[in-house]
């Protein structure tokens, strides 16, 4: 069964890319890393394609990371520790044409791979954005590192070491930047379209040159950050079994208000 579905509205060239594992919260496996990067990549050598949006399945959540049941194969050296999202987004793919992403409920962990090569973000009203890696005793490496490009560095280090503890609502993630447009409950997706079709509307040579150019702006900086991750990946990719006792170890914490 499929992961990732594609629609194509040849009216006003936008794509539309849903993740449609709505059962697991949209969370990434094997499988879907695959299929999406093979939808980016066609995407770029289809000229009536000019502009994306991204979402996901369902009313609960945009994508949740990657699946907890996913089974990473690794080598044993924890200087060889792979990323199984590294090949997720657009820009990793090679695709410089405009992405929008449009959230409803819950997007966390993995999902920032997504966001943070997504041009913008519409969100509606049942948005939370968290990242839990640091109550697992993980390390949020490359999320944190493509977040710092779109937020201020306090609300990205709040949001990193606080973990589970505290969610980000869309409102406020529309006050620090990292949502650019927010609406009512249900209509992140057609103001996304809206926002797309827009975009798509104008010479295809401007537009994704422009893209390429405001990734290119931060390109030095995330490449220098990004060298540092692997040395932390080996972090990153516990077992669930080893992350389950961690997360059972931790200290009585204060609750977030």
């Amino acid at each position: 069964m499929n992961t990732v579905r594609l629609d194509v509205d040849e009216d006003t060239a936008v794509a539309v890319v849903t993740l449609d594992r709505p059962a697991r919260l949209n969370a990434v496996d094997l499988e879907m890393v695959a299929e999406l990067a093979g939808v980016w990549r066609a995407l770029r050598f289809d000229d009536s394609v000019r502009a994306v949006v991204l979402t996901g399945a369902g009313e609960r959540a945009f994508c949740t990371g990657i699946d907890r049941d996913a089974v990473v194969p690794q080598p044993s050296s924890p200087y060889m520790q792979d990323d199984p999202l590294l090949g997720l987004g657009p820009k990793a793919n090679g695709l410089w044409k405009p992405v929008v992403a449009a959230v409803r409920g819950m997007a966390c962990g993995g999902a920032f791979y997504l966001l943070g090569e997504s041009e913008f973000v519409v969100a509606d009203t049942t948005a939370t954005f968290f990242d839990p890696h640091t109550t697992y005793g993980m390390v949020s490496a490359y999320e944190s590192v493509l977040m710092a490009q779109r937020m201020p560095y306090g609300e990205v280090a709040r949001m990193a070491l606080m973990g589970t503890a505290e969610r980000i609502s869309a409102r406020r993630a529309h006050e620090i930047g990292l949502v650019s447009r927010l609406t009512a409950e249900g209509e992140a997706l057609a103001e996304a379209v809206r926002c797309a079709a827009v975009i798509a509307s104008h010479p295809p040579e401007g537009v994704q040159g422009t893209v390429r150019a405001l990734w290119a702006a931060g390109e030095a900086a995330r490449a220098q950050a990004f060298a540092q991750a692997p040395h932390l990946i080996a972090l990153g990719n516990l077992p669930a079994e080893r992350q389950a006792e961690l997360f059972a170890a931790r200290r009585p914490g204060f609750e977030v208000r």
